[in-house]
Parts: structure tokens; sequence; C-alpha cells
């Protein structure tokens, strides 16, 4: 309950002078960019969650190749996630996590300058330190909430303990994805881009906790990567990342390509499809030619797995998958469910048909595709 909520003369506003109330706007995108980077980062966890679940309740699959050392991790290992920042940020971004991944206090940590000050995480079992390597050795995936001049510190002290199969998922802004590349000597990396509109409208509220914005419908829909309400989108590679990312889990575990599409396209589009249950054979299935190029596809056997991708060249470049989701419509449809279902809210179709028909103002695409990339699988 907000006691100081009728009070007008202690409200923000009331000290602001009359010349200067054009600028309040900000403090609502301030809001809006807040909401909506805690909500993405929560929809990549909870997916990343299921896929390792899904993958451990499958460890004995015959698609997994000899040798592989999947079958010697337990099936109970949590997701590890480090936030490095316990600042507004770093603060907001834990809480949203424990609600709603859920992840259990003992696989969340964060390393801040002064972890006296996140007494409320460690009441509730999180563990609070200021030792960055040491989190970044931990975790499976590491949430980057630091100041812009903070970060080349916090890269060279870091770079040489993060595992190739961390994720670093920047909220940085003023540092772009390549920089970030060679500061960390790193290739496993999400950094989500955000588009302010000139016409904002403030939808975002002023006296929510963000976890009880996030319970609300209509601030939930908004923050789906397809939106446009609010005034601030998402540039969609972030989800081209997001899948990419998955798939490399898969080729962490060896698994054949085949098994691995199949798992993604059972987890990720099969569920939101009435017909499944009734005829399996009409269930949207990824191809193998969604993520790879079709000259290097032709070349990868059976037995195969998928290359270990760059995440920072997919989020720079046009890929199979930019050109797969683009074009498809029903996948638009499926992932833009999916994101609400992660919040327990559901989609009407035509919240759908609005949020979709956003694609094209929100990212500016390459006219051709890079078919020349360093790797040569995109």
């Amino acid at each position: 309950m907000d006691m100081l909520k009728d009070l007008e003369s202690l409200q923000f506003e009331y000290g602001v002078p009359e010349e200067s109330r054009t600028w309040l706007f900000l403090q609502g995108r301030f809001r809006g960019l807040m909401i909506k980077a805690c909500a993405h980062a929560t929809f990549f966890c909870k997916l990343f969650y299921v896929l390792r679940q899904s993958l451990y309740e499958n460890q004995t699959s015959a698609s997994l190749s000899p040798g592989s050392s999947f079958s010697a991790t337990p099936a109970s290992e949590p997701l590890k996630v480090g936030i490095i920042g316990g600042g507004h940020l770093g603060k907001q971004l834990a809480q949203v996590l424990l609600r709603f991944v859920p992840l259990p206090a003992e696989s969340l940590r964060i390393s801040t300058r002064r972890p006296e000050a996140l007494d409320e995480f460690q009441k509730v079992g999180v563990q609070c330190f200021y030792h960055n390597t040491s989190l970044v050795k931990w975790a499976d995936v590491i949430f980057l909430c630091c100041l812009p001049s903070q970060l080349p510190n916090i890269c060279l002290e870091i770079q040489t303990s993060l595992k190739k199969t961390c994720t670093v998922f920047s909220f940085i802004a003023a540092v772009p994805i390549a920089r970030l590349k060679l500061l960390l000597n790193h290739t496993n990396i999400l950094r989500p881009q955000y588009q302010c509109a000139n016409d904002f409208v403030n939808i975002w509220g002023t006296d929510k906790e963000i976890t009880a914005a996030l319970r609300d419908p209509a601030i939930l829909q908004a923050t789906c990567p397809y939106s446009p309400a609010g005034g601030i989108t998402l540039n969609i590679k972030l989800l081209e990342g997001i899948f990419y990312a998955a798939l490399n889990i898969c080729t962490e575990k060896s698994m054949y390509h085949s098994h691995a599409l199949q798992v993604l396209s059972e987890l990720f589009l099969s569920e939101h499809f009435k017909d499944c249950g009734i005829d399996k054979a009409s269930c949207p299935k990824f191809q193998l030619t969604d993520f790879v190029s079709k000259a290097y596809a032709k070349n990868l056997s059976q037995k195969s797995s998928f290359p270990w991708f760059d995440l920072t060249a997919v989020q720079l470049k046009e890929t199979p998958f930019s050109q797969h989701l683009s074009k498809n419509t029903a996948l638009q449809d499926q992932l833009s469910l999916l994101y609400c279902a992660t919040f327990g809210v559901s989609q009407t179709k035509e919240q759908q048909v609005v949020s979709i028909g956003s694609l094209s103002q929100q990212e500016k695409r390459p006219q051709e595709p890079d078919a020349f990339s360093v790797t040569g699988y995109l």
C-alpha cells in the first residue's frame, strides 16, 4: 500500500518546475523499459529451465551420440542464475525471476559491491556477495546489470572464468554486442535492443511492484516481443538469439540435430496447437534449414550435432531463422502464445493480430541474407 499516494505535495511531479514537466514522460519510459527487460529475461530463463528439464528427462534417449557426457549429469540439476549488479535493475530482476520462473533461492546468486544492501534476498536464501569470478564459475546464466563505467573492469575480471556454455545476458544499453564480445572474449551473449516511439503512451503504471505489474494482462501483453503497445518495441533479433542459444544447449549435450529439432518443436510449438493431441502429424515442426544454410545442411550427417552458434553473429547478421520467422505468421502466433503462457496469461486471437502487425516497424533488416558468415553455417 502506498501511503503517499493521495498526498499531492509529496509526489515526485509536485517539485518539478512547470517548464520541465514536458520531460516527465521519461519517468514512464524508464519504468516501461524496466518492466520489459525483466519480462524478457524471465521468458528466456523459463525457456531454458523447461528445456533443461526436458533434456534431463530424456537423458537415456537413443538419439544421444556415443560418449555423451549428458548421462553423467544428475536429472535434478537446477538452472543456476547469477546477477552482477545489485542496484535497482538487479533487485527487480531477482524478484521477478524468483516469482515467475520460478527459481529456488539457492539457484540464484547476486554479486554486488554492497551485498549488505540486499538483506531482503539473503533472508529468503539467495546468496549475496562481492566476488564476480566465483559467480561466473558457478552460473549457467549471467545477467549484467552494472553501470557502463564498471563494465570494462568486470569483463577483465571474469573473462578467463567464463565457461563456454555460460550464457551472458547484458542489459547495458550503452555497450553494443560486438564490443561485449571483445571485452569478454565470449560468443554466448544475448543483448536486447529496445526502440522508443516518439508518441510514447504511458501504460506502465507508477505504483505497482514489477512482479505485480506482470500479473496485469494489459501490461504483460504490452511486453510481448511483437507488441508495439506502450511505445517501446523489442528488436526481434533477441528471439532469434534465444532459439540459437537453446540449440547450443542441445549441442553441449552432444544431441543429434534431428533430436534437437524434435525437442524444440515439442516444447515450443506443439503445446499450443489444439490438434496436436489428436493428430501428431499435424503439429508444426522445426526443420534443419530453419536454422542453418542449405549448403551446410546438405553436408551434415544424420549423426551429427548442430555446430556451436556464435550468438553475437546471430544478433548482428541475417540468418536462416530470420527469414523463417519473418515469413511464418503461424510461428509468430505460437511464440506470442508461448510468451504469455510463461506468465500464466492467455492471449486472444485479436491481440495476436495487433501484436504481430508491428514486426516491420520494429527492425530494419538487410536487403540480402549474409551467406558468407565466418562460420559458414548461417
